[in-house]
């Protein structure tokens, strides 16, 4: 995922300066995703360089000059194309993540595909997981050995049926 995507998410949510933007990141989008306050701060050099971005100058109360970022038009369409491209094979947990609240705040772009689409991604490796589970695992009677790899594939199918439930419960919103 990019962190490009994330940062004009946020700024879409709220204009912000580089470093209220990396306070808003590491208590929102940074519990899932994290970037480095060095890292945001060359990100919005890149995206306004690109013309994603408009940099307000204020000068504050202190005489500081402070920076305040704001997504242009061509952000948004930037945002827009990337929410609506189908994600990688792998884990897209977190761009997922980044997409939803993406359309939180832009409306309707097609997070919900992306969403239906990892659905079917995490139904077919749950079944995959159960049918192994069924091969290698039904006998009552395991040494240690198979018992721990059993715990491991139970891990597996656990973390499944949790991210099934969470999405078949998210999908409604995105209609």
């Amino acid at each position: 995922m990019s962190i490009q995507h994330a940062l004009l998410t946020s700024l879409l949510e709220r204009p912000s300066s580089g470093y209220e933007l990396a306070n808003r990141f590491d208590h929102s989008i940074g519990y899932f995703w994290q970037a480095t306050h060095q890292q945001i701060y060359r990100e919005l050099g890149r995206m306004t360089s690109a013309g994603w971005l408009l940099v307000e100058h204020d000068t504050a109360s202190t005489g500081r000059r402070k920076k305040t970022y704001h997504v242009l038009e061509a952000g948004r369409q930037e945002l827009a194309r990337w929410v609506a491209e189908p994600g990688s094979t792998g884990s897209n947990d977190q761009a997922l993540l980044i997409k939803l609240r993406a359309e939180a705040v832009m409306g309707p772009l097609g997070a919900g595909e992306e969403l239906r689409r990892l659905i079917e991604q995490h139904q077919q490796r749950l079944q995959m997981y159960r049918d192994i589970e069924q091969r290698d695992f039904s006998v009552a009677d395991r040494d240690h050995t198979q018992k721990l790899r059993h715990a491991v594939l139970r891990k597996g199918i656990m973390t499944e049926e949790n991210w099934l439930a969470w999405a078949k419960e998210t999908l409604p919103l995105m209609e």
